[in-house]
């Protein structure tokens, strides 16, 4: 106000304390609260997240910017994913596309004393025995960021570019079944999608159901 009242009478001056009341619009701006996380949604920004993996190490997605990723909503004693361990499908397409440098990060939002949750040595145990790798094995235990990609079966895929924008999300393969037999007859819509990315194309099947 002291500034204000020094230069009220030259009209034209009476400008200057106005300008500098932006910064103080901006101080208001930052004291809001912080927004809340937003959703996936195709062809927008992933939301970003940080979680710890199976060593107790912290992971942030933003940290892969500049690479392909696949986040694999798993839960080891579903069905419908031990349809594609058991085929060896899955840990083989993680050891491919991680061989062509896409980072492939597997996400458990199981909470504690549900199916699929483990913990400590067992965790790393059963890591070991599906031919995974705990260091891309993270822990979402209260589900907020399944809730932020609207993972709400196992498995749910997602695939983003390098860009960190989401190009696609949905069911892992094209029969939706539980059968073992099924995985060699059915369209991998994760594979598709990251060959047309690691090709420099657009995705063609950007958005599906997931099943589980």
């Amino acid at each position: 106000m002291v500034p204000a009242l020094a230069q009220e009478v030259p009209k034209p001056q009476a400008e200057t304390p106005e300008k500098k009341e932006s910064p103080k619009s901006e101080e208001k701006s930052a004291e809001k609260p912080a927004e809340t996380p937003k959703t996936a949604e195709i062809d927008k920004a992933a939301p970003d997240f940080t979680l710890k993996n199976a060593r107790g190490e912290e992971v942030k997605l933003a940290s892969f910017k500049g690479k392909f990723v696949v986040l694999e909503w798993v839960n080891f004693d579903c069905p419908y994913v031990r349809k594609h361990y058991d085929a060896k499908d899955m840990v083989t397409l993680q050891k491919k596309y991680r061989e062509k440098e896409v980072v492939w990060l597997q996400i458990c939002s199981s909470a504690k004393g549900k199916q699929g949750h483990f913990e400590g040595d067992a965790l790393k145990e059963r890591i070991a025995k599906e031919g995974c790798d705990e260091a891309f094995y993270l822990l979402d235990e209260d589900g907020a960021v399944g809730g932020a990609y609207k993972a709400r079966t196992t498995p749910a895929m997602y695939v983003i570019d390098k860009e960190g924008v989401l190009r696609y999300m949905g069911a892992i393969d094209s029969i939706r079944s539980a059968k073992q037999e099924d995985v060699a007859k059915a369209a991998n819509y994760v594979s598709a999608a990251l060959e047309e990315l690691l090709a420099g194309k657009a995705v063609t099947t950007r958005e599906t159901k997931s099943y589980g």
